[in-house]
């Protein structure tokens, strides 16, 4: 069984470390604003023993009038949304974060409808949507040219339109610090180049070679892309997936014959279950 692969009836995961990538990513993108700017300054999350000391380390902190760009609504944007609202930073609708300038900061929220349409219909249905994700286009160009900060967190695969492209990056590219949190080389953020590590999270990526440099350099837009995220609050992070699991599977497992157990199994009495079919294609068991 794998627990990635346990999900309620509606597909929706019971069990990830999502929330914690969130609040990680939205950390680090922050700091590394806060470095590239030295308008505040905030220490690394690994250097806090949990979650709890790292909330005392907002109090009295003054982040500037800037403007950030939250992508996705599942777990990991819940984590970049509390980040932010525990940091004082204001939320808005999207046609106020695109039309206004604001004397506080502020963020905006973009989940699926706000993000893609469909090519000739002008809509968004979220099932067609993953099922087809080549018919849509995506609407968040117009948000690179008034947004500071990016923290992203949409699923990308390779047939979902990216958040923007290489040639998008221009003069009127407002973005200097972009959290990757879902990660995904060149994925939905063409610029990610690849992991960092946790001691070393952010490099720059030069705005006309579009090449890796030194992160903080003035033509550069500095990236946050690490895939271990939660691995820096590991007691938090740990103490949640144990809560998780006793909530919903344990119980499953030891009175047996569940249907949520069923659809994790990727091999039983030797041979890979029909969901996982596709694995014999690699050479079986």
């Amino acid at each position: 069984m794998d627990y990635e692969c346990l999900v309620h009836e509606d597909g929706q995961r019971v069990l990830g470390f999502g929330f914690f990538a969130g609040i990680v990513g939205a950390h680090n993108g922050m700091m590394a604003y806060g470095k590239r700017t030295g308008s505040f300054a905030l220490n690394p999350v690994h250097e806090c023993k949990d979650y709890r000391t790292l909330i005392h380390t907002y109090f009295g902190l003054k982040v500037p009038n800037i403007k950030i760009a939250v992508t996705g609504s599942g777990r990991v944007a819940h984590g970049v949304l509390e980040v932010m609202n525990l940091m004082g930073i204001t939320e808005v609708e999207p046609d106020e974060y695109l039309e206004r300038k604001f004397s506080y900061p502020v963020y905006v929220q973009l989940k699926g409808a706000d993000l893609y349409t469909h090519k000739e219909l002008k809509t968004y249905k979220r099932d067609h949507f993953h099922e087809h994700p080549s018919a849509y286009r995506c609407r968040f160009l117009p948000f690179t040219k008034c947004t500071d900060i990016l923290m992203n967190g949409v699923y990308w695969t390779e047939n979902v339109p990216r958040l923007f492209e290489l040639g998008d990056i221009d003069d009127t590219f407002s973005i200097q610090t972009i959290a990757d949190i879902t990660d995904d080389e060149h994925g939905s953020v063409p610029i990610n180049l690849g992991d960092q590590r946790i001691s070393n999270p952010v490099y720059g990526v030069d705005k006309i070679s579009k090449e890796k440099t030194a992160p903080y350099l003035p033509d550069s837009i500095d990236v946050m892309a690490v895939g271990n995220l939660p691995n820096e609050l590991p007691r938090d992070a740990s103490q949640y997936f144990g809560e998780q699991l006793i909530k919903y599977v344990l119980e499953d497992l030891v009175k047996g014959d569940s249907a949520l157990i069923d659809r994790a199994t990727m091999v039983s009495k030797g041979n890979i279950t029909q969901p996982f079919d596709y694995m014999n294609q690699y050479g079986g068991i």
